[in-house]
């Protein structure tokens, strides 16, 4: 079990810290919700996490196949509900991988990227459309 500690500073700014390393992370309203936004916003997070965790199980595959993904980039949209109450509809996903479409573990990374743990942890009701780009 890991443990996040938040404080709220004030000003809609909080500072969270990760029990296991202390590492800090610092979230702000958004503009177009009361906030500054000078910082990520708690759902922006959501949206970091998947792409984090996507990479990161991409990144578990290719290691156990002896592969580099130096130079993965993943690119992830937030799009918010114009209705009540204030959600996440759908997270856009872009996945440009390093490596050439032909090759032999291309479905066994997408399918790892489709499997991480945050992309099984989104509701259903959230759309998360994938594109990948291959060199």
């Amino acid at each position: 079990m890991v443990e996040v500690s938040i404080d709220y500073k004030g000003d809609l700014h909080c500072e969270a810290s990760h029990g296991p390393s202390g590492a800090r992370v610092e979230t702000d309203a958004p503009v177009d919700n009361q906030g500054r936004g000078e910082s990520f916003s708690p759902t922006d997070l959501i949206a970091t996490a998947l792409g984090t965790c996507m990479a990161t199980i991409m990144g578990i595959t290719a290691d156990r196949k002896e592969l580099s993904l130096e130079g993965l980039r993943i690119q992830v949209q937030k799009e918010m509900s114009s209705d009540l109450p204030r959600r996440i509809v759908r997270l856009p996903v872009t996945i440009s991988v390093p490596l050439a479409g032909s090759h032999p573990s291309r479905k066994v990374l997408e399918a790892a990227a489709l499997s991480c743990p945050v992309m099984e942890s989104i509701h259903p009701d959230i759309e998360v459309p994938v594109t990948w780009t291959w060199l």
